[in-house]
């Protein structure tokens, strides 16, 4: 770690806003919490600062509300769930800034937690608005920032904020950035990405970063058919992005140039719709119908990526292998997570919907870690600098919190 942690500073008795990840999904229905692991994901750093009888004030967005209050998207039901877990009050507020949340606040003894309301229901929040960003570090001493799901924004509560307070990494972020920074500077070999989901633009940097440090690479889900189709494949109605062929042209021909195993899948999934009640088909990639399309890969796909996999010592993981949320071409997505599940090597998940498939079945604990960012770890993992991360003061810096 490069920059301070709140390891590094005495946070007994003062008020430290800490932007938190508590984006999770929400249930339409009964506006329940579906999945509360970046809840859970938050709780080391919320227990340490109230163990060391911190003020807490956590901080964070829900949905994209626009700029505009969304009763839907209130933080209420984060706060119920965060006092299940921690055994303790969680107080909230119905505005992030302003005259009650200075006052909730100035209020807080050693030890408690208030959860502000959504930082999106004011624009300036995504702005970056040097107001906001002033008023949110008002109502703190330090600020800690533990939600490295959002450190690709340059918002006022990631960056803006650091203007005005001390500020420091939290246990979540300092734990994102050794995992996915070890795997980048010293991973054990053999080491491969298993790389999915739709689009290939999404990922090219981070493909084009990782080229001289993998063994090999695995490539499934829709990505995987503009591969093959720059490979002179037919492959039917499945999406692919044309502005993408050339791409991945050069990305099969850089692995052959570094001698990167680089594989593709040898049979798919096919169906006429993408629908839970389409009729769907195994054929050899040699053979997929024009009027059908790609939704998962094959049970010969699964041996060999599963053959590779076996021998690897380090594997990085973002993306499904086909439409997950259909259940009948999530087969190759949940073979490939139990495989993972199953090796003794060091498997890290990328965040966003491979996380959730993760967590969803259950296999979180078997993997040795299972990053909160998607948009992050990718960016991440392209070598590029994320704004919440460079804007923590470094080590080695003197943070001077004001009394």
């Amino acid at each position: 770690m490069e920059k301070l942690t709140l390891r590094d500073i005495d946070t007994g008795g003062k008020r430290v806003l800490v932007r938190v990840d508590f984006n999770v999904p929400l249930n339409e229905k009964t506006g329940t919490i579906s999945d509360d692991s970046r809840i859970r994901a938050a709780l080391p750093t919320i227990q340490y600062l109230v163990d060391r009888g911190a003020k807490v004030i956590l901080c964070s967005h829900l949905g994209r509300p626009d700029g505009k209050v969304v009763e839907s998207l209130r933080l209420a039901v984060v706060a119920r769930r965060l006092s299940q877990l921690l055994g303790k009050q969680v107080e909230t507020t119905s505005d992030c800034v302003g005259t009650e949340a200075e006052k909730s606040s100035g209020n807080l003894k050693n030890g408690d937690i208030l959860l502000l309301e959504n930082l999106r229901f004011h624009a300036a929040e995504e702005e970056n608005s040097p107001d906001f960003a002033r008023a949110l570090a008002a109502l703190a001493d330090i600020y800690v920032n533990d939600a490295f799901g959002t450190a690709h924004r340059r918002h006022a509560s990631i960056v803006g904020v650091t203007e005005y307070l001390p500020s420091v990494a939290g246990l979540l972020m300092e734990k994102e950035l050794e995992h996915l920074g070890g795997i980048m500077e010293s991973p054990a070999h053999p080491f491969g990405g298993l790389i999915g989901g739709a689009k290939v633009s999404d990922k090219v940097e981070m493909l084009e970063n990782i080229m001289g440090k993998v063994d090999f690479l695995l490539i499934g889900g829709g990505m995987a058919a503009t591969f093959l189709k720059a490979k002179s494949f037919e492959i039917g109605l499945s999406l692919i992005e044309e502005d993408s062929l050339d791409t991945a042209t050069s990305l099969m021909e850089e692995a052959a140039k570094r001698g990167v195993r680089l594989l593709l899948p040898v049979d798919v999934v096919v169906a006429a719709e993408i629908s839970s009640e389409s009729e769907s088909q195994v054929v050899a990639i040699e053979n997929i119908p024009s009027e059908k399309r790609i939704v998962d890969i094959g049970q010969r796909t699964i041996k060999n990526f599963s053959e590779v996999l076996r021998t690897a010592r380090t594997v990085f993981w973002n993306g499904p292998m086909g439409v997950n949320e259909i259940p009948r071409f999530a087969e190759g997505t949940k073979a490939m997570a139990r495989l993972l599940a199953s090796l003794d090597a060091v498997t890290v998940i990328g965040g966003g919907s491979t996380a959730e498939v993760v967590t969803g079945m259950g296999l979180a604990d078997k993997m040795t870690f299972v990053s909160t960012g998607g948009g992050a770890s990718l960016e991440f993992l392209s070598g590029r600098k994320l704004p919440g991360v460079e804007a923590l003061l470094d080590k080695g810096s003197v943070a001077t919190v004001k009394n």
